[in-house]
């Protein structure tokens, strides 16, 4: 019985010894897919600031035309 209880004790550990291989493979993988769509984010939102400051311009250059006339 002893050697029974040895085997299922080895199985349970090796079941939670990969559970924990398992788990923090995906912690590192949601590690990395956030820090990936986190620089993404960045990347648009300059691109947002960028076309926000070129719609700046040619609405005040549109201003500038009706004053004109």
């Amino acid at each position: 019985m002893d050697k029974n209880i040895g085997e299922q004790l080895n199985k349970a550990y090796e079941a939670y010894r990969q559970a924990c291989m398992d788990r923090d493979h995906a912690v590192k993988e949601l590690q990395q897919k956030t820090e990936t769509y986190m620089q993404q984010i960045r990347e648009q939102q300059e691109k947002i600031e960028l076309q926000n400051s070129i719609i700046a311009k040619l609405k005040s250059q549109l201003a500038a035309l009706h004053a004109n006339r």
